[in-house]
């Protein structure tokens, strides 16, 4: 089997791959989060909160594709498999059963700011070791900064 070879250093491969692996964990997750939510919710902004998830699972899964190509452009086998992300996935997550609306919106809030402090950190661990990937980062941590606003607006 061929196996790509990275143009990174050893040590720049290992933070830049565990950046990437965490960050397909979250991604995948949090999509799955917005279709337990999508599914579930109930009240009387269901339809515009409803839409407002699809958005949200669209990006998530956008970006986690991305960054699996990142991680395997780079030599990193990336890790999808559902016993992975239910292993490692540690944002907060929907409760069992219907959700009221405003319930969805406050998840959806905690779990996108959660999400984005995470891929902060992961912004400042890549800095140096692979600013492609940072720049790749970065990208996500704004569109998810942007949906965690206006699921924030919702209930202010």
């Amino acid at each position: 089997m061929t196996v790509v070879k990275s143009m990174l250093s050893e040590g720049a491969l290992r933070v830049t791959g565990t950046a990437l692996q965490e960050t397909l964990v979250d991604l995948l997750g949090l999509s799955l989060v917005g279709k337990q939510a999508h599914w579930n919710i109930v009240g009387p902004r269901f339809r515009s909160v409803h839409l407002q998830l699809d958005e949200v699972v669209a990006t998530a899964r956008a970006h986690s594709d991305t960054v699996a190509e990142r991680a395997a452009a780079l030599g990193v086998s990336p890790d999808g498999r559902p016993e992975t992300v239910a292993a490692a996935f540690s944002l907060p997550a929907a409760k069992d059963g219907w959700l009221r609306d405003d319930e969805v919106v406050d998840l959806m809030v905690r779990t996108l700011e959660a999400a984005a402090g995470r891929l902060r950190e992961r912004i400042a661990a890549t800095a140096e070791p692979d600013p492609v990937t940072q720049d790749l980062l970065i990208s996500i941590t704004a569109d998810l900064e942007k949906q965690r606003w206006m699921f924030a607006a919702e209930n202010s």
